[in-house]
């Protein structure tokens, strides 16, 4: 995806999304949140350093950032939040800074974060930062939250005003954080008490219409670190016992071992945030976030989440659409644009009886009476193009058109509101990268 808009919104620290929602670095273990009018995404960020104690081949990260949206699709990059050499009482080389979460509360954000503490060995530990705005500067608290050991914290807020801390590590753990919200009270206990046995990590649990649901990435087969799924269970109380209910996402159909998530509701919709090697698939250690809608059932269960390139939101139609992040695709396929350069993105390549879909593009005040297309071929073919059941455009491009090459040509019609756009090969073999309309950026 080489584009000019991409570049200058990138200058403007900003990322206009499908999935993967960030385009220039790796994002893994997403929790996001709401916090005034905005969601905001803290994620771990996946680095491979020849610094990490455990070798190139395992996770690597060493700081985090925040990102921020009004949309689900243009997302902001606020910068780093934290450093591992920032942390008093953690060891400024451990490149541990897993999955953390963040929580306001009476005006103050906390971010809770796991780390390794100086002279450990091999042990884990959770510390809290302070802010007076989501996007910080964040303060670290000079010791790590007693009592508690482990990685993956998640803070559970309920409706009551009571807040609980929940975290991985032998286990899934809790106990009632303070009203200082920087320690906890007495003795934690073990959520997964009458869960399916198994591997659990990365918690992640929040209220819904008076019921708590606790969600964490589940093993069904723990040997060689199988692939995680998704899973969730139930309860009247925030502490359990909860009820094992089944699977949000299955396992990875390409292998990566991860995946780690959060549930927000935003605008009256409920949304899963999760991460895959979507950047990286030969190295399932650098991950990146995604989002996807989340439907619960009458009595509260929720639905299988089906994982898209699409995502969530509304693509404008002036701007680049990413087509490769198809909705729906037949005899197509995905291919790097420089595999020396994975965040450049990808191109969807057409052959035989082959045809994609991309939905929910915004017409609205867009002068749709041009297209530009980006593409190629090396043996010549032809696209149409079609807004729901309406061909707009039909485009032959030569042969030996190894290159990628921008084609314009008018749109046959008026076309407004939100549409769904579908691309049918029509003869020979292209590839795909982009379209615009209108000309403008």
């Amino acid at each position: 995806m080489r584009r000019l808009s991409f570049i200058l919104l990138l200058i403007s620290g900003i990322c206009a999304a499908q999935n993967p929602i960030i385009h220039d670095q790796f994002t893994a273990d997403p929790t996001a949140r709401v916090f005034n009018g905005k969601v905001y995404l803290f994620a771990s960020h996946d680095i491979r350093s020849e610094k990490n104690p455990r070798g190139l081949d395992w996770f690597c990260m060493e700081d985090y950032h925040v990102f921020s949206s009004d949309n689900l699709v243009d997302w902001t990059d606020h910068g780093v939040i934290l450093k591992q050499e920032d942390v008093p009482w953690g060891n400024p080389a451990a490149y541990s800074m897993w999955a953390p979460d963040c929580v306001e509360k009476n005006g103050k954000y906390y971010f809770y974060f796991p780390d390794a503490p100086k002279n450990s060995r091999g042990g884990f530990a959770v510390g809290v930062a302070v802010a007076d705005k989501p996007e910080g500067p964040y303060v670290p608290q000079e010791q790590q939250v007693a009592g508690v050991g482990g990685i993956d914290p998640c803070v559970l807020q309920c409706s009551n005003g009571d807040a609980y801390l929940i975290w991985s590590g032998g286990g899934l753990r809790a106990a009632k954080l303070k009203e200082n919200m920087l320690e906890i009270e007495g003795q934690s206990v073990d959520l997964a008490a009458g869960l399916p046995a198994g591997f659990k990590e990365g918690p992640f649990a929040f209220e819904r219409n008076g019921k708590f649901y606790l969600t964490y990435p589940y093993q069904f087969d723990g040997a060689n670190n199988s692939p995680e799924a998704l899973v969730y269970a139930m309860s009247d109380q925030p502490l359990g016992p909860y009820e094992y209910k089944g699977v949000i996402m299955p396992e990875s159909p390409v292998g990566c071992w991860t995946n780690h998530h959060s549930f927000v509701q935003f605008n009256g919709e409920w949304y899963l945030f999760y991460h895959h090697n979507d950047y990286s698939p030969d190295f399932d250690k650098n991950r990146s976030a995604r989002i996807d809608r989340v439907t619960f059932n009458p009595d509260g269960t929720i639905q299988q989440v089906v994982p898209t390139w699409r995502g969530v939101g509304l693509s404008r139609a002036d701007r680049f659409v990413e087509v490769d992040r198809y909705s729906t695709a037949e005899n197509a396929t995905l291919e790097f644009v420089n595999p020396d350069r994975r965040f450049d993105g990808w191109f969807i390549r057409y052959a035989g009886q082959a045809r994609s879909t991309y939905d929910d593009v915004d017409f609205n005040g867009v002068k749709a009476k041009k297209m530009t297309l980006r593409m190629r071929s090396s043996s010549g073919g032809s696209l149409r193009v079609k807004v729901g059941d309406k061909t707009i455009g039909e485009i032959t491009v030569p042969g030996q058109t190894g290159e990628w090459t921008d084609f314009t040509m008018p749109v046959k019609g008026k076309i407004a509101g939100v549409q769904d756009l579908a691309f049918e090969l029509t003869g020979g073999s292209v590839d795909l990268d982009r379209v615009i309309f209108g000309g403008k950026k």
